[in-house]
């Protein structure tokens, strides 16, 4: 088994002023390519930290990349780290980094012509790395059979950089590694149900909840593999995403392409994160028509076509608005099926009988609609998530209901 090192820079990361997302990204694809990754560390700005780290992990592990401190102003010592650890100066790469500025217009290359000294350098005898997003160069080499690769920490540029340069690396193994998706699951009771998969010493198995999910991430043998993938899916048939769905919002649009389904969503307290869900998914227009985000009563009559009696009589957040909600979905946008959300978000509209986190959703289509409410415990953010999550789940389970 390969191993890899990741480290991320910076004090912003460090404060909390940023979330590290670089290395997380990129230990994920690597873990399912086969490889160990045996240490994530965020370290403070400045050169000597990260020397020592070069230190003890160059010739010990197969891969090290680091990401961020390769801007260009006084905080970002990178560069130097690599340049004192290998003893060697820092030069200009110009090749490279005419390449990189030429994709600007003039105006902007005038700007970054003043940055050469700093973006546009690297260790003599390294590798300039192209960054096909921003203007910093990557760096890099190897030593003592360990490669090294130093990308700036702009997410997009670092995973473009990861993409372009670490392919073969995070080529999944198919058989060697396998994730199954449970949704409706919480994570303490689905242990139980897993216990005779769970039990095998010879995988190594994590369990990794999140709202509306239950990720069950396998690694093995492949024969043991194919084997304990099959046995999951049989333990909790109907919960188990299909194959090649790594989200509910995936596993709507691929399973409405797939049945020649049209959906839509009618909108509350969750001001139409549900619709941008779905529409973050490549395909989704052909399917998914539209969201109709309804947060006023006025809204959901004139739009929707909710009863001004449903209104007054069992209010917004209801069993029958939200069913009501999602009938006039399948109408303002003629699709086969739609979901609703009508809910409190908090902090405050709840009561002693629809407390905060009390939510309602629709669900309509073939000639039927349900009402199920949810409470959900957290703050407004909070409830507002696990309520899109939930209302995907509702929309998968409807579309799958229709026979492929």
């Amino acid at each position: 088994m390969k191993h890899a090192v990741l480290i991320a820079i910076g004090d912003e990361l460090l404060s909390g002023i940023r979330r590290e997302g670089n290395c997380s990204w990129l230990a994920w694809r690597l873990t399912r390519a086969g490889w160990k990754v045996d240490c994530i560390e965020i370290l403070p700005d400045g050169k000597d930290s990260l020397s020592k780290y070069l230190k003890n992990w160059v010739g010990t592990t197969d891969l090290l990349v680091l990401s961020g401190g390769l801007g260009p102003t006084h905080d970002d010592c990178t560069r130097e780290a690599l340049s004192s650890f290998l003893k060697v100066p820092l030069e200009t790469a110009d090749d490279a980094y005419d390449k990189v500025i030429a994709r600007y217009p003039a105006d902007m290359r005038i700007l970054l012509e003043k940055c050469r000294d700093t973006q546009g350098t690297l260790p003599r005898g390294t590798r300039a790395v192209h960054n096909p997003q921003g203007a910093a160069l990557g760096i890099a080499f190897e030593v003592s059979g360990t490669k090294v690769f130093a990308f700036p920490g702009v997410p997009s540029e670092y995973r473009a950089m990861a993409e372009q340069e670490l392919a073969p690396e995070m080529a999944t193994i198919r058989n060697g590694t396998a994730s199954v998706l449970v949704a409706g699951w919480p994570e303490s009771l689905l242990k139980d149900r897993l216990a005779p998969v769970i039990s095998r010493l010879e995988l190594h198995i994590s369990i990794l909840p999140s709202p509306g999910l239950v990720e069950i991430f396998m690694r093995g043998d492949p024969e043991d593999v194919v084997r304990a993938e099959n046995e999951v899916r049989l333990l909790v048939p109907g919960d188990c995403l299909p194959p090649g769905a790594r989200s509910l919002e995936e596993a709507v649009i691929q399973g409405a392409a797939r049945r020649g389904l049209t959906s839509a969503c009618a909108e509350s307290c969750t001001g139409g994160l549900v619709g941008a869900a779905l529409t973050a998914i490549p395909g989704s227009s052909a399917v998914f028509f539209g969201s109709a985000v309804c947060y006023s009563n006025s809204a959901k009559k004139s739009i929707l076509s909710v009863s001004d009696d449903t209104l007054k009589r069992c209010g917004a957040v209801s069993s029958q608005c939200a069913a009501e909600m999602a009938e006039g979905a399948l109408r303002v946008f003629g699709t086969d099926v739609s979901v609703s959300i009508t809910g409190i978000a908090g902090p405050e509209g709840g009561s002693a009988d629809k407390p905060v986190g009390t939510v309602w959703f629709g669900i309509a289509g073939k000639g039927s609609t349900k009402a199920v409410e949810k409470l959900f415990h957290g703050d407004r953010n909070d409830i507002r998530g696990r309520a899109s999550m939930f209302a995907l789940q509702c929309l998968w389970r409807k579309v799958s209901e229709t026979e492929e």
